[in-house]
């Protein structure tokens, strides 16, 4: 039978100072020690983080009153490591909630670059909001990787409490970071996509350049597309899916889109099968990861072509993307 919490607060002598200390028992029985902190014996308003009697009392109340809402840090044992959870989160997103492969992918990149060095190998109940706040205190925030992992932490003891029964989520009262933005968005001039164009590797990469920027399809969209997801009259290509991790999948809306370019082909007759290749019945042949690097390529292919050329910025293949929505 579950015991009802109690204790009391003492001070001990030391040189510097008696410190407050708080001797309680939890309702599992185990008896806990704990120093509160310093002993205020002058007059008036102690300063932060010093106690009188009072507040050291008013202390040993609150975590009381924890011990009995079973929410006091440390009560409850899980026996569980957060890589252990982590896994076991990744499998329920993967399986269960049925999430892409490459959105699980991405949760696993981000869990080992960011989560595992720092939480893997400590008990679940051991990680705690302070400590949270001073991990993410040291992750840089000149991109969106605080936020995407403070989500990601987030999901993982919101799953813990109800597999494992972690009392309380430390992530749920964290402050959510705010990303540095490095500047606008760069998006290529009209000048620049034809200067990429003509300074192409192939003739394949060149359509991939103009479709991207007219379009504004993602890599793994434009990987996907075929001939009969373009609709020439209506200059209208319908996104039906998406190529990421070597296989086909959904587009990332979860549905048809509908994307209208803004120059009519006078192609008459296409090809049917992959649009992708222009003959009919393969796909890209670059990986998808290439098109960062031929962008690139491409990019100083033309800066370097002549003199009439625009000097292209080390653009991204994504700003392409970007281009369209600016255009």
């Amino acid at each position: 039978m579950a015991e009802k919490p109690s204790g009391h607060v003492f001070p001990v002598e030391r040189k510097r100072g008696p410190p407050w200390y708080a001797k309680f028992r939890l309702p599992d029985g185990r008896q806990i020690q704990r120093r509160i902190g310093p002993a205020w014996t002058d007059r008036g308003r102690p300063p932060a983080g010093w106690f009188t009697k009072r507040g050291a009392e008013a202390w040993l109340r609150e975590v009381l009153d924890q011990a009995r809402r079973g929410t006091l840090p440390g009560q409850v044992r899980t026996g569980v490591t957060f890589a252990e959870a982590a896994e076991e989160w990744l499998r329920y997103v993967e399986f269960d909630r049925e999430r892409k492969s490459s959105t699980v992918a991405g949760y696993r990149a981000l869990m080992r670059s960011q989560l595992l060095p720092a939480f893997g190998d400590r008990q679940l109940e051991a990680i705690t909001t302070p400590m949270i706040e001073r991990w993410l205190g040291g992750v840089d925030r000149a991109s969106s990787t605080p936020v995407k992992a403070l989500v990601l932490l987030h999901g993982i003891f919101q799953g813990a409490r109800k597999l494992y029964g972690l009392p309380v989520n430390p992530a749920a009262d964290v402050e959510k970071p705010t990303a540095r933005r490095s500047g606008d968005i760069e998006v290529f001039s009209p000048e620049e996509v034809r200067a990429l164009v003509r300074a192409a590797a192939s003739a394949q990469d060149a359509a991939i350049y103009l479709t991207a920027a007219f379009t504004g399809l993602r890599r793994g969209e434009l990987l996907a597309l075929r001939w009969r997801d373009v609709g020439f009259a209506g200059s209208v290509v319908r996104v039906r899916a998406s190529y990421a991790e070597g296989a086909l999948t959904t587009p990332k809306s979860g549905r048809c889109a509908r994307s209208r370019w803004r120059r009519k082909s006078r192609q008459r007759s296409p090809p049917s099968g992959s649009a992708s290749s222009g003959r009919g019945t393969t796909t890209w042949s670059s990986p998808v990861p290439a098109a960062r690097s031929s962008t690139a390529a491409a990019c100083g292919a033309a800066t370097s072509r002549r003199s009439s050329e625009p000097a292209l910025r080390p653009l991204r293949f994504h700003d392409l993307r970007h281009t369209s929505g600016r255009a």
